[in-house]
This record gives structure tokens, sequence and C-alpha cells, in this order.
């Protein structure tokens, strides 16, 4: 029981350390789509996600084996943090060269329209993944809960700040992005006193050796995933416009609500299975912790396909309204990238990254040829799909090298059953346009999951109640 209360609590503070910022970004939707054209959401967007490819190439991911390396109490935290920031700089130096050259021979001319921007949201981007996993890795959690609070109602402000008193349109949306982004990186820096641990570390050339062999192989991993989030962006403005893409972009906004269920629960996750984990899963806690990890994703996804139109209408101003025909393929999308990752930190516990950037790039190989060929013959829907299709394969790929890895008996074939009615769900809500027969039918999908599912259902209840119980 120690573990699941370890991981709930984690979870907790997780939560509330994300519940502001992600779910506040969803709430500032009315307010994007209706100050914001859809070819500025859609430019932000696209300076956005190349952001968050250069992040883990240029600084060859050395926070994420910053992490994994600090979670091993043996090693000294102070020469983990010096080595770190070395690659973090280095990588900033880097990234002015490559914007420069852009700017010079305009290789890109978006990023020039927006070269500041651009280079000081990819320097608070970079040190605020860092500080957050240099964080995690001191086991600090309820700083990384506090500093997404700041987060948020400096985010919050900012946003009104600059958007509806000063009317800056895209420059104040990049301004509060960058200046909330800076501030939480102060507050987690101070929280963890990290320039005493900067003072004292030393380069070890040992340690600074192995934490890299383990980062590096996770560069492969990061593009792979960017590919499989951020390349159909990329496609869309090329085949279909900026404008497109800023519908594009919208939708994954409502979907973003799973992401932030599958950001809260992997961070906390990857720190308990480095700690507890077994290969003969002798109390069955992975096996529980996935099948009830997946039963509250599927349910998710299902309720949120079922609300997709009514959500959108909502929140959703002017044209961004048709970014719902896409929300439920890109929902699908999580719930398979959510389980990868759950799959994924069993790897990392074993230090085996090469395992999980094989998978991912395997998908992501697979999403470029998808969207070549379904954008080309079906539009911005396209990309959707293929989104989709390419996370259900890193999931199946992971799933294969976890059961050489760990004796878990996953059951295989209702899983494929319940994820194929999420995509009989998805069809419906494309071609079903009578309100009353859409809603019957979604709703019908949803008890279908249920039933599946009763035996799981029954015992979290029982769980639940032998607790109530005890206490």
């Amino acid at each position: 029981m120690k573990k699941y209360k370890e991981l709930l609590q984690n979870v907790g503070l997780l939560t509330l350390s994300n519940f502001g910022s992600k779910f506040l970004s969803f709430f500032l939707i009315p307010l994007y789509t209706a100050v914001l054209t859809t070819e500025e959401y859609g430019n932000f967007d696209f300076i956005n996600v190349t952001i968050s490819l250069l992040v883990p190439l240029l600084t060859l991911n050395v926070y994420e084996g910053a992490l994994r390396f600090l979670l091993d109490k043996k090693n000294k935290k102070d020469d983990i943090c010096k080595i770190s920031v070395k690659y973090l700089l280095l990588s900033v130096v880097f990234l002015f060269i490559l914007a420069t050259i852009n700017y010079i021979f305009n290789i890109i001319p978006l990023l020039n329209r927006y070269f500041i921007y651009f280079v000081i949201l990819y320097i608070t981007s970079a040190f605020l993944q860092f500080a957050q996993n240099i964080t995690r890795g001191f086991d600090k959690i309820s700083y990384i809960a506090i500093s997404g609070v700041i987060n948020s109602v400096v985010l919050l402000t900012l946003n009104i700040l600059f958007l509806l008193v000063f009317h800056l349109g895209i420059d104040g949306y990049f301004l509060a992005a960058i200046i909330s982004s800076l501030i939480t990186v102060v507050y987690l820096f101070i929280s963890i006193k990290f320039h005493k641990y900067l003072k004292k570390g030393k380069y070890n050339l040992t340690l600074q050796k192995e934490v890299l062999d383990y980062s590096r192989p996770l560069v492969f991993n990061s593009i792979g995933w960017w590919i499989n989030n951020a390349s159909d962006r990329y496609m869309v403005i090329f085949m279909c416009g900026s404008a497109a893409n800023g519908i594009y972009s919208m939708a994954y906004k409502i979907p973003s609500i799973l992401s932030i269920l599958q950001n809260i629960f992997n961070q906390a996750w990857t720190i308990t299975a480095v700690k507890s984990f077994s290969a003969e899963d002798e109390d069955n806690f992975i096996k529980n912790v996935y099948s009830t990890y997946n039963l509250l994703m599927v349910l998710c996804c299902s309720l949120l396909i079922i609300l997709s139109k009514a959500l959108a209408k909502f929140l959703y101003l002017n044209e961004f309204y048709n970014a719902w025909k896409y929300m439920p393929f890109l929902m699908i999308s999580i719930v398979f990238g959510s389980l990868s990752g759950v799959l994924g930190s069993l790897f990392v516990a074993i230090k085996d990254s090469k395992i999980i950037s094989k998978t991912t790039i395997g998908g992501a190989t697979i999403n470029i040829i998808l969207n070549f060929i379904l954008i080309k013959w079906i539009g911005v829907l396209g990309a959707a799909i293929s989104t989709a299709i390419s996370y259900f394969l890193v999931w199946l790929f992971r799933v294969q090298y976890t059961k050489k890895l760990v004796k878990i008996k996953f059951s295989f074939k209702k899983d494929l059953f319940v994820y194929f009615i999420l995509l009989i769900q998805s069809v419906i809500l494309l071609i079903v346009n009578n309100f009353y027969i859409l809603y019957v039918l979604e709703i019908l999908m949803l008890g279908i999951i249920l039933i599946s599912y009763k035996d799981i259902i029954k015992g979290l209840i029982s769980s639940v109640k032998l607790r109530l119980v005890r206490r």
C-alpha cells in the first residue's frame, strides 16, 4: 500500500501544479479565439512546436538524464546540476547561431518575423523543463505544485492585461507565455537553492558520460514524439495554409484535457516506477496501475467525444468552431500516447532509453507517410487520423517489448475491442447529424465500454469500500 499511497500523493501534488496552467489554457480559449485570428494563432503554434523540437535536440535531452540519475541517491546532485547546466547553456549558443543563419538566409520566413520572441521563448522553455525535471529529481513535488499555481496566476493576469487592456494581440500572447515561464523558473531555482548545488558541482567526466549515454538516445524519442505531435501541423501549413493550421491547432485544446491527465500521471509514475520496479511484479502493482489508468483514460476519452460538439460550440468562436471535426481522433491519440508513457517509464526504470526511442521513431516514420497520403486525400482530417494511427502503433510496439521485460498479463483482446468502440464513437460524431440519434448512439457506445470493464470497475469500488471500512 505504501507504493500506491506515494503514487497517489505525487499525483495529487502534480494535479495542483498542472491544474492551474493547463486548465487555465483551456478556459482561456474563448479569449484567444475572440482576440486572435486563425492565422495569428497558427503562427504562434508554429513557433511553439518548432521550439518543442529544438529543446531536446540542442540540449541532448540532458534534463531527462538529470532526472533519472538524480533519482539514484548514490549520485551527487551538485555534479549532475553542473553537467546539465553546461549543456543547457551550450544549447542556447547553438540556437542563437541557427536563428541567425535563418535570419540571414531567410530559410523559414515565419521564424524571422518573430525572431526575438522565438529566441527568448526557446530559452525560457528550455530552462523551465530543466528546472521542473531537477525539482522532480530532488523529489520536491510540493514545489512543482506551487510553481504551477504561480504560473497560472501570472499567465492569467498577463493574458487579460496584454490582450484585453493593452490590445497587444499576438505580441501580448508571446509576452505572457515568456514572462510566466521565466517567473516559474526563478521560483523553482530559489526554492531548491539551485545556486548552492551549481557552486559546489564539479565536471565529473565519468558521470557526465553516463548521463549523456542515457539521454542521447532519448533525443530520437523526442524527435519521434515531436513528429507524432507536431509534424502534422507543418504539413497542414504547407498543404492547407496557416489559417487551416490555426483551426487544427485549436482542435488540440479540448483533447488537452486528456493530455493534462497524461502529464500529471506520467510525471508521478516515472518516479514511482524507478523506485518500485520489479520484473516479476509479484504484487501486481504494475498491472493494477496500468489497468486502472487505462480505464480512466478510455472513459474520459469517450465522454469528451460525446461532448465534443457542445464544448466546441461553447468555447470556439467564429470559424474556430470547425475544429470539433478533428478532436475525437486527437483524443484517441492521447489515450495511446498516455499508455505508451506508462510503459515507457518501465524502460526508464531499467535505464534502457534505446527501446523508448526505437518504438517512438517507428510510429513517427509511419506518421509522416500517412500524413502525406491522408492530408492530400481528405485534408486536415487526415492529419488527425494519421496521428491516432501512429500513437496506436507506438503503444503496440511497447506492449510487445514490455511482455519480454515484465510478467504482466494484459487484457489485450478486451482493450482492443474497447479502442474499436472509441473509433466507432468518432465516426458516429462525424456522420450522424440528427441530435437525438447522435447522442443515443454515443451513450450506447459508452455503456458498452462500461460493461466491458465491469470487472475492473467492481474491483476499484471494492478497494475504496475496504479502505473506508478500515478508516
